[in-house]
């Protein structure tokens, strides 16, 4: 990249990017001073910010180098992990959301607290603040401050050291991104998430589409034909035993991790809980459930093309991405780009911040003072908070490249100290009315240690895939649960404490959508399957029969709902 074109692209990045903080000023200023404001953006968040927030809390730098580089690699196989998670937003639309808003939760540990004890509410925070601030957030301004060096060439543009170059990233990153987090509260996340969304669509249709035209030699179609006809079994997504993401794990525990991330896990869900309603809540999560389904287009076919244009010859295959965005993407939307690449990092950043700093003032700080707290005290000490954990991330962020071969392996490792027990103890609490207290503590610890031996004593026995082993500790914890509310059932029935602050009547096209969103998820599987364009043929007669019969059933199932509406009003 020459000198005026690296000057074109930091000056256009610095435009956009100021842009959005601007905009996301102007639209949160005077909301955060309170603890409702800065924490839930003052329950007042409409379905578009809801649905912007979610996505870019969930899409970040190791999604654009992870997915590419393993469809480029392998195949389609690890879509399941997006397009499943639509699945695990129509439980949160439908079965989760309601329950929250109901009780005017801020926190998931308090939602634990009022369902079993104060004790356990403490457990919950502990291993939330240990999953975050030892591991996702470090993990994430490293892994999207290595996206920007390999993008740009940081190292030999500034004639920094590799490692000097990262941790300069690292600390830019993160204070771009704290200064959202820590500033402005929720709604300036959810603010700046939702611009910075708009830009991550715009590059996730533009890139595949520039790549297609390189493909064909400047003409789409031709792209488009030797995509589908070279090599298709690189379309698939039904993966075997040897690929990244078996699809038999797509129905054992990839359905109760998603149903942790989308349903449970508080830096996720507090967008969620910060609705003006139930109706917008629900269409802010169903529309991100739909965001999802655009993932494999958005972020795996490019490794595919990709693999077409520079063959399996690439160092490694976090280098597709990349090498596709330098050699394809125009110089005059380098700068955009670069702005939401560093959107999207910042954005899982400040999430993860701004939730972290919420657990600790409402369920460390809050409870230590007899909830006693005011409002400007809670957000002054969430603040502070929130200081303190970006100083410690900043510091840790950089001392994962002297780990780089295990990255992945420790977010993953981590995440499975916390995420079963946690959706366990959630379901359990939520459906049952006799289960005590004990239940929760009980597999709590379990959990831990089970887990701990699986991983590190017996890593080399337990051979089975990590997610047919949540499936199996789920199961487990879930008896574990119930057995405990046989034995020792509470005294009284728990009863829900109902504490509505916004309008709770449901979106009435909810479980219609509902249903169309779990359509789309069978569609798209039909699309990269060995019947679809996977074929070495093409898409045959039973993809075409399949495909018509969804859109039939949909197109019924919404005729009756909007029959159903037009009695009704």
């Amino acid at each position: 990249m020459s000198n005026p074109q690296l000057i074109f692209t930091l000056a256009s990045c610095v435009f956009f990017m100021a842009l959005v903080g601007w905009i996301s000023w102007l639209k949160s200023r005077g909301v955060a001073g309170t603890s409702d404001g800065y924490f839930l953006a003052g329950r007042g968040l409409g379905a578009t910010f809801i649905a912007g927030s979610l996505l870019l809390t969930n899409l970040s730098a190791e999604q654009l180098i992870g997915l590419n580089g393993s469809a480029y690699g392998y195949n389609m196989s690890s879509m399941g992990w997006e397009v499943t998670a639509a699945i695990a937003t129509i439980a949160m639309a439908l079965i989760f959301l309601p329950k929250y808003l109901a009780g005017a939760f801020t926190t998931l540990p308090q939602f634990l607290g009022d369902r079993f004890d104060p004790q356990v509410r403490r457990m919950s925070v502990v291993l939330f603040m240990l999953g975050y601030g030892c591991v996702t957030i470090p993990s994430v301004l490293y892994s999207g401050s290595v996206a920007v060096l390999l993008l740009f060439d940081v190292p030999g543009l500034t004639g920094l050291e590799y490692f000097p170059a990262l941790s300069a990233t690292v600390v830019t990153v993160g204070v771009i991104g704290a200064i959202y987090a820590i500033f402005g509260g929720l709604r300036a996340v959810a603010v700046s998430d939702t611009l910075n969304g708009v830009g991550l669509l715009i590059i996730g249709v533009a890139v595949p589409v520039f790549g297609l035209i390189a493909l064909g030699d400047g003409d789409f179609g031709a792209g488009l034909t030797r995509l589908g006809t070279e090599h298709p079994e690189k379309l698939s997504a039904i993966g075997d035993a040897n690929a990244p993401t078996p699809f038999g794990t797509l129905f054992t525990g990839m359905v109760f991790a998603n149903l942790f991330y989308w349903c449970t896990n508080q830096y996720v869900i507090q967008r969620t809980l910060g609705a003006q309603s139930l109706a917008e809540g629900q269409k802010g999560v169903l529309f991100s459930g739909f965001f999802k389904i655009m993932v494999p287009f958005m972020m795996m076919l490019p490794g595919v093309i990709a693999f077409h244009l520079y063959g399996p010859g690439l160092g490694s295959i976090d280098e597709a991405y990349p090498r596709l965005i330098r050699d394809v993407l125009p110089v005059y939307m380098s700068g955009f780009f670069l702005a939401v690449l560093l959107g999207a990092v910042f954005s899982s950043f400040n999430s993860l911040l701004n939730s972290a700093a919420t657990l600790f003032a409402l369920d460390v700080y809050g409870p230590a003072r007899g909830n006693k707290a005011g409002d400007a005290e809670l957000v002054r000490v969430a603040k502070i908070a929130s200081v303190v954990i970006a100083l410690l991330s900043f510091a840790a962020a950089p001392l994962l490249y002297f780990a780089e071969d295990g990255l992945w392996q420790i977010i993953r490792i981590f995440t499975g100290f916390y995420n079963i027990p946690t959706v366990v103890i959630v379901i359990v609490g939520l459906f049952t009315a006799r289960v005590p207290a004990l239940g929760a503590k009980i597999v709590i610890v379990f959990h831990v240690t089970a887990y701990g031996l699986l991983r590190f004593v017996f890593a080399e026995e337990a051979t089975l895939h990590f997610l047919h082993q949540y499936a199996i500790l789920f199961v487990i914890e879930v008896a574990i649960m119930l057995v405990c509310g046989w034995l020792r059932p509470r005294e009284t029935p728990w009863q829900f404490t109902r504490n509505q602050q916004v309008d709770l009547t449901p979106w009435p096209y909810a479980r219609p959508l509902a249903v169309t969103l779990a359509s789309s998820v069978v569609a798209i599987y039909l699309v990269f399957s060995p019947i679809g364009v996977a074929s070495p043929d093409g898409p045959g007669a039973m993809f075409a029969v399949l495909i018509g019969a969804l859109v039939a059933g949909n197109a019924v199932q919404w005729a009756a709902a909007l029959s159903r509406r037009r009695k009704v009003a």
